[in-house]
């Protein structure tokens, strides 16, 4: 069933058109994410659908009765109710008959000597009982306590005041707020903007099994592919819907731009063969050739013209470090971190080898951003050391933006930083930034967080930096703008540190992820969806250990060694010499990508630059698999 429809519907506020001829269809059940790069209009067509705002023209359809629910960016919590207070008020009709069940029970008490009083009151009372339970009325207490949980408020914390959450909180208890009101049509604008991963991944789960439709904004590739089932796109004010998640979308509109540039080329072509067809029938200037053009020009009149694809702007840069640094890059030894009493972390360890992709990630809470301020010479250690090697550059992308200054303008931002660059060469970076003409006077303060994150990216850029801290740096760029700084980083030549939530960007970008909680460090080579599956596995093990009343590490061994025990000695000593041959054969290799890294056709050529340090890399990793297996081997070679 269709649930909602638009039609043709148009926006312009003042001279500028923000919709023109949007039309959609959204049947009953389905989850859809709407995407668009920043400014396209996608929060004003929700204010649209929601009935806040009305469109110039078209229609806005919606199902009778149709129960809307809408979370903005822009928390709306202002009364002086507990958290518990502001989401008992979802069950305020349901309350009102728990009260009036109790009532009744009392009457009924007092109605034991009047038989026909009491039967009519226990039908009442049981009716009133159905539609209590039909209501959810014995859930919705432990409905608020999995809600809270799942968005990560901590137990405790439902006594305290809503009005004096932080923004992100509030947004947060909103999402809650709606999540247990159910409407028909959920409405989502970025709901996992100030989300934690936990958080995220249980908002996932939420909506998966959500009873209603789904609408959903987000610049969460990750989140749309978990949740959604269609895709709609906002660009250059018109709305084209796709089937399938966001990974199926995108190719989808890839084909799509692909197939309407070789039509509109085919009929330019077409065109073009009769505008010269039509000039050599006129050049003979007799009557007859004079009126087979006028029959030409008048089918051509009546072409159905092709318009030229057309696409968003995009930001276009990459990263180049200056020099290279060598093989140790960051060594951290026993970091640690309070704050008013409170341990974010202790012990952290971590050694950065030229080339490395980490990615560090926790709750919020745990100390990551903290770390790269520590690492960036922002913040003291309360204990610990910080230690670079030879010819480390390093560039902080502070997720704050803190280093940029709010009064000056946006092109002498850049330009008191890097004063020998030429203006020309200044506003060309700011150029591949989307940032033209009076934009670039525009000051600091009065961008916008994309704009801002822009900035910053174009300083980061120029810096030319070999080792990269970067906190959050996905956060307010689109998702253009996002698979762009993804294959930049791809190609960067140096080394990578980042704190981030995004995983699609982990998946593309790290090698290696870092999971901070409070309870420790553990770290996992891979990038997230190897995480994940190691995550799986190892709770898996713990299950089946815990059974055997051992831990997943001597059960990973005593599983090795009874195999291991299986084999002969002679089959052992020849597995051993096998090892032994790997080891070498893969310490050979590693220096001879080291010994190719020097050479000019390698370090001069990004791509093939890029490709040798990929392969370093795979072959660092091969070679401590190899040690493990060594030392296992000897140990039953020795037992043997």
């Amino acid at each position: 069933m269709v649930l909602l429809t638009l039609q043709n519907v148009s926006k312009s506020f003042v001279m500028n058109e923000v919709l023109k001829d949007v039309n959609l269809t959204l049947q009953s059940g389905q989850r859809m994410g709407l995407v668009g790069v920043n400014g396209s209009g996608k929060s004003t067509l929700f204010r649209i659908i929601s009935g806040d705002m009305e469109p110039d023209s078209g229609t806005v359809s919606l199902v009778k009765g149709t129960r809307v629910g809408m979370l903005t960016q822009d928390a709306d919590i202002q009364s002086d109710l507990t958290i518990q207070q502001e989401l008992e008020r979802v069950f305020e009709p349901v309350r009102q008959m728990e009260a009036r069940i109790r009532e009744m029970e009392h009457e009924m008490a007092e109605k034991h000597g009047d038989p026909e009083a009491f039967r009519q009151l226990s039908n009442a009372y049981s009716r009133l009982v159905d539609r209590f339970e039909d209501a959810g009325g014995y859930e919705w207490p432990s409905r608020i306590q999995g809600v809270l949980a799942g968005l990560g408020f901590a137990r405790g914390r439902e006594t305290q005041p809503a009005n004096l959450l932080s923004g992100g909180e509030k947004t947060r208890l909103c999402l809650a707020r709606l999540l247990l009101t159910q409407p028909e049509l959920l409405m989502l604008d970025e709901p996992t903007n100030h989300l934690d991963l936990a958080s995220t991944q249980w908002l996932e789960e939420t909506l998966k099994k959500y009873r209603g439709t789904v609408l959903v904004i987000s610049h969460d590739r990750y989140f749309l592919n978990a949740v959604c089932d269609c895709m709609a796109e906002l660009s250059m004010k018109r709305m084209t819907q796709y089937d399938g998640n966001y990974d199926r979308f995108a190719v989808q509109r890839q084909a799509n731009l692909e197939r309407q540039l070789k039509e509109y080329k085919l009929q330019q072509a077409e065109i073009a063969r009769q505008e010269a067809i039509i000039a050599r029938y006129r050049m003979y200037n007799r009557e007859k050739s004079i009126k087979l053009a006028e029959s030409r020009e008048k089918r051509l009149e009546k072409i159905e013209r092709v318009e030229k694809p057309q696409s968003e702007q995009k930001v276009r840069f990459s990263f180049t470090a200056r020099r290279r640094t060598g093989d140790d890059v960051l060594m951290l030894h026993g970091l640690a971190k309070g704050f008013d009493g409170r341990t974010l972390f202790r012990g952290f360890d971590l050694h950065l080898r030229a080339g490395d992709r980490v990615a560090v990630i926790g709750p919020n809470g745990v100390g990551k951003s903290t770390l790269l301020n520590i690492i960036a010479g922002q913040l003291p250690a309360d204990a610990g050391t910080v230690e670079f090697g030879s010819n480390v550059d390093l560039g902080y992308y502070d997720q704050q933006q803190a280093q940029l200054h709010p009064e000056k303008d946006v092109l002498n931002e850049l330009w008191d930083d890097f004063p020998r660059l030429e203006m020309d060469r200044i506003r060309g970076v700011l150029a591949l930034f989307l940032l033209t003409g009076d934009d670039v006077f525009q000051p600091v303060g009065t961008l916008s967080g994309g704009e801002r994150g822009r900035v910053a990216l174009a300083k980061l850029m120029l810096r030319q930096d070999n080792l990269l801290l970067l906190d959050e740096p996905t956060n307010h760029l689109d998702m253009d703008s996002r698979e762009v700084l993804e294959a930049a980083l791809d190609d960067f030549e140096g080394t990578i540190l980042t704190v981030s939530h995004d995983r699609y960007f982990i998946n593309k970008v790290a090698t290696r992820v870092i999971e901070m909680t409070p309870d420790g460090v553990t770290e996992y080579l891979g990038n997230y969806d190897d995480y994940l599956e190691k995550k799986r596995q190892m709770e898996a093990g713990e299950a089946e250990a815990a059974q055997a009343g051992a831990t997943r590490t001597q059960l990973d061994k005593e599983k090795r060694r009874q195999r291991l025990a299986k084999e002969s000695a002679k089959a052992l000593r020849q597995q051993l010499v096998r090892c032994e041959a790997d080891i070498a054969a893969t310490e050979q290799h590693i220096e001879e990508l080291e010994a190719s890294m020097g050479q000019p056709e390698i370090y001069s050529n990004p791509a093939e630059s890029a490709r040798v340090a990929r392969e370093h890399r795979e072959a660092q990793a091969k070679l401590e698999a190899l040690y493990e297996d060594w030392a296992e081997l000897s140990e039953a070679v020795s037992e043997s």
